[in-house]
């Protein structure tokens, strides 16, 4: 190992133990209001970086994050609640007996969670992923939708519209931030392998990167599956942060807001969704003033109307489009060679003068 690759483990380690410090503060000194808003802003970069994987990297317009979002927090909610807040929460029709005794750790459900939502994107997969464009955009958000209606139906597994309650609560910060950056860190590891490397071949050249020998179809099944997998994860830990999920939380405008993140950050470019995936989330508190009454000095009084961050948020990624296509980082990510080489620069002026 060179010096300059010791020299970036020895930064790497460093701005892990930070980041370290700072969780073990926060969770014994911020409010739980501000516990909380980290926690969703760690839900958020593991949905910006998945859906990155498959929009960004792979260049498949998909618009199914919210389908297997759904099915994630389902899993992980039916899994992890208890046989007594079954039989209380299913009274309209009692839930089906092989699901009526389960009761998991919270974290081999989270597991459990994506393995199931990878399953259904690999079998949803298969027959959408022939498709191409705004087509396949089509396809994967008509199944989104497919997902939810099915969840509103199965009364006897999902509880229907009513959804569920008393789902395990986790507050700590080390189990969101932990699973976001083991997330990040995987990622990162496929983007740069030989996997990675194919994925931007078919995103830049499809004719072309056939030509090279890669099988389209497998490879846009495996990042189409990999980012259902760490939907679901994200599902699972949005159902333990809010204890109550239902239907209507996983409607399409959700996939738009994690489309947000991705081209705000940069379509390809994991750093970018990072970043706007936690200024995003904090914004969308900061915002909440707008939905709110204002009254100016007594002279001008604006009644507060709903829904008016999301049409901020959708002005913000209409002026993007026209005139930052890149978003934030474009495909560049953050390392430590550009301020490593900066600093050698110093020293050679600092020594040559």
């Amino acid at each position: 190992m060179d010096d300059k690759k010791q020299i970036k483990f020895i930064l790497n380690i460093a701005v892990l133990a930070l980041i370290c410090v700072f969780l073990w503060w926060g969770n014994d000194n911020l409010s739980s209001f501000y516990i909380r808003i980290l926690n969703l802003s760690a839900i958020f970069v593991i949905l910006g970086i998945s859906m990155n994987l498959v929009l960004g990297f792979t260049g498949m317009f998909s618009l199914g994050h919210s389908g297997f979002m759904c099915i994630g927090a389902y899993v992980a909610s039916i899994l992890t609640m208890s046989p007594a807040s079954k039989e209380i929460i299913y009274f309209m029709e009692p839930i089906t007996p092989i699901l009526a005794q389960i009761q998991w750790p919270i974290f081999p459900a989270i597991i459990m969670a994506g393995v199931v939502a990878a399953l259904f994107g690999f079998l949803v997969g298969i027959p959408a992923l022939r498709l191409r464009d705004d087509y396949l955009a089509i396809a994967t958000l008509g199944f989104a939708e497919i997902i939810r209606i099915i969840v509103t139906n199965t009364i006897t597994i999902t509880n229907g519209a009513l959804g569920l309650k008393n789902i395990p609560s986790v507050k700590s910060m080390w189990v969101y931030w932990g699973i976001a950056i083991i997330t990040i860190i995987i990622l990162k590891k496929i983007v740069n392998s030989s996997w990675g490397y194919s994925f931007k071949a078919i995103r830049d050249n499809e004719i072309a990167a056939e030509a090279m020998g890669i099988n389209l179809f497998s490879h846009k099944l495996l990042s189409f599956s990999i980012g259902a997998f760490f939907a679901g994860i994200a599902g699972a830990l949005m159902a333990f942060l809010i204890t109550s999920v239902d239907p209507t939380m996983f409607r399409f405008t959700f996939t738009f807001q994690i489309l947000l993140i991705v081209v705000l950050g940069g379509m390809g470019s994991l750093t970018g969704s990072v970043i706007s995936a936690v200024a995003i989330t904090i914004l969308m508190e900061v915002l909440r003033v707008v939905e709110e009454p204002i009254n100016f000095f007594g002279l001008l009084q604006i009644p507060g109307l709903p829904g008016m961050r999301m049409v901020i948020f959708a002005l913000g990624l209409l002026l993007v489009i026209l005139y930052y296509r890149q978003g934030l980082m474009g495909t560049r990510e953050f390392n430590w060679d550009y301020i490593l080489n900066k600093i050698d620069s110093f020293r050679k002026r600092g020594a040559s003068m």
